[in-house]
């Protein structure tokens, strides 16, 4: 691999619910985000710029923040999602505020990247092993006769809020390790007899923590952003009125997958997720980076 690859981190989000930008709160020892440990470990495992997808609604403040902060360590550039950034011959719906999902975020980049890009979201810890992994994927010649492309499982029991039901992507595997479907899942939490959801009658239908989920990290080549532009197109056929509809990743994979036209390996790490899904997950995320720090993970401060 003769050209490092870039991180696309999904950082559009306003925050409304959260009370302000999730992306910039101060967690770590010394005020840094969960974004500076990503693209910390990141920079560690080999890649070589991260491109920031934001809305012009959050510039000053995000650019502000990230402008300095990684000279001489990696390059930054941003990127803007706007509901208004859509192909010739239309337009936003009227009443629709919702982005467009995360299919037409990674969309965005096209005219940016022309080498191997990992995506992840900007308030997730993912761990070093995840960038790891997508490094060694990179790194490991083709031989597969259509375009082969990357997730990154983990371990649903790893990737659970104490505090209530999350939404996790439950990966169907093949036997040689590709993936075959994800099934977006709702209000997976915690149960005495282990791990659960609610299905449509009302029932608790039990998980074993070893199943492996999506937590949208995503290894790609710059090849798929011709079918991310060709299926955005079809989504919009079918959707352009719409001020809900979504655009998202894992419908781009399946579609590549079901017809054949790319497969996916998973890229299976043994890696203990943490983010704020909840309020109340905030206490944990800053025990969980501290003692990271503390037992000599990270330098301290992290970028000193």
């Amino acid at each position: 691999m003769k050209t490092k690859p870039t991180l696309l981190v999904l950082a559009a989000g306003i925050g409304s619910r959260y009370g302000g930008l999730k992306q910039l709160d101060p967690l770590g020892p010394h005020g840094e985000t969960i974004i500076d440990f990503s693209v910390f470990d990141a920079m560690r495992a080999g890649f070589g710029k991260v491109i920031f997808i934001i809305r012009k609604q959050i510039e000053k403040e995000f650019t502000n923040f990230f402008h300095d902060r990684y000279k001489g360590k990696m390059e930054v550039d941003y990127i803007y999602q706007e509901l208004e950034n859509l192909p010739p011959g239309y337009t936003v719906p009227v009443g629709r505020n919702k982005p467009w999902g995360t299919g037409h975020a990674v969309l965005m980049a096209k005219d940016k990247i022309n080498e191997p890009f990992a995506v992840i979201n900007s308030d997730d810890f993912y761990g070093p092993g995840a960038y790891q992994a997508v490094i060694d994927f990179f790194s490991k010649p083709r031989s597969s006769s259509i375009p082969e492309y990357a997730l990154v499982g983990y371990y649903l029991s790893r990737t659970l809020s104490d505090y209530g039901g999350v939404s996790r992507g439950i990966c169907q595997i093949d036997s040689n390790g590709y993936l075959k479907k994800i099934i977006e899942t709702h209000q997976i939490h915690k149960t005495h007899g282990g791990y659960a959801y609610p299905n449509s009658g009302g029932d608790l239908v039990f998980l074993p923590g070893d199943t492996i989920v999506s937590m949208n990290t995503w290894a790609f080549c710059p090849e798929i952003f011709q079918d991310f532009e060709r299926l955005f197109l079809e989504f919009l056929k079918e959707n352009h009125h719409s001020t809900s509809a979504e655009f998202y990743i894992p419908s781009v994979a399946d579609h590549l997958i079901s017809t054949g036209k790319a497969r996916f390996k998973v890229l299976t790490v043994n890696e203990q997720w943490f983010g704020i899904t909840y309020q109340e997950d905030r206490s944990k995320v800053v025990e969980n980076l501290r003692k990271l720090v503390s037992e000599g993970y990270y330098p301290e401060p992290l970028w000193d």
